[in-house]
């Protein structure tokens, strides 16, 4: 949550962390696949001599192999944003334990496919948030949206953590609220096909 409610305060931080995930997720995760098959877990309940043997050097992995992939990316993003970077602060080098990268070490063995997938959707997925988020939260805070004027400052608290933690809760409420509406469309649809189908199967009978 840190980059989504410290930094993500403006449109253009939003966008600098976006690319910063872009960069950093797939590759890190396919690096740290393919490293931890040094320490594979094999069993979605491994036993405890197993986790206590495995899983610090498993994190150890993950960890450092998303600390490589950030030394390879960081000069991207400085060629990209140059000094604007410096507003993102410590928060841009502690992506490499962000829990998007970490989590899965205590996990089964991914295969290279599977982490590569993944990695993408994710990355999508949590970029499109960012920048999202970013722009909500200066639209509300300074009226603004990349410094373009658009009306007035909504909510001025909105540019601190606390605000962001207010408007990530009220965008994780309406996207939960439409999701579940998609899904009830979606239940409601699939058993009118089923009623459709049993009544011409009844038909054909008859």
């Amino acid at each position: 949550l840190a980059p989504l409610v410290v930094l993500a305060t403006t449109a253009h931080n939003g966008v600098m962390l976006a690319a910063a995930v872009t960069l950093l997720l797939v590759p890190s995760r396919v690096l740290a696949c393919l490293l931890s098959r040094l320490f594979p877990l094999n069993s979605e309940n491994p036993a405890p001599e197993e986790l206590q043997k495995k899983l610090l050097p498993r994190a150890l992995v993950y960890s450092l192999s998303a600390s490589v992939v950030y030394l390879a990316a960081y000069p991207i993003l400085n060629a990209m944003f140059g000094t604007s970077l410096l507003t993102l602060g410590i928060y841009l080098p502690l992506l490499v334990v962000e829990p998007l990268l970490t989590y899965r070490f205590g996990r089964v063995q991914e295969t290279v496919r599977k982490a590569v997938s993944k990695g993408l959707r994710i990355t999508v997925g949590y970029a499109l948030l960012l920048v999202l988020l970013g722009c909500v939260r200066e639209w509300l805070a300074a009226g603004t949206v990349f410094g373009v004027a658009v009306s007035r400052p909504v909510l001025p608290m909105a540019s601190m953590p606390a605000g962001g933690f207010i408007v990530l809760g009220v965008l994780c409420a309406v996207w939960r609220a439409l999701a579940q509406k998609r899904k009830a469309y979606l239940t409601k649809e699939a058993r009118n096909l089923v009623d459709v189908h049993s009544q011409k199967e009844a038909d054909r009978e008859q």
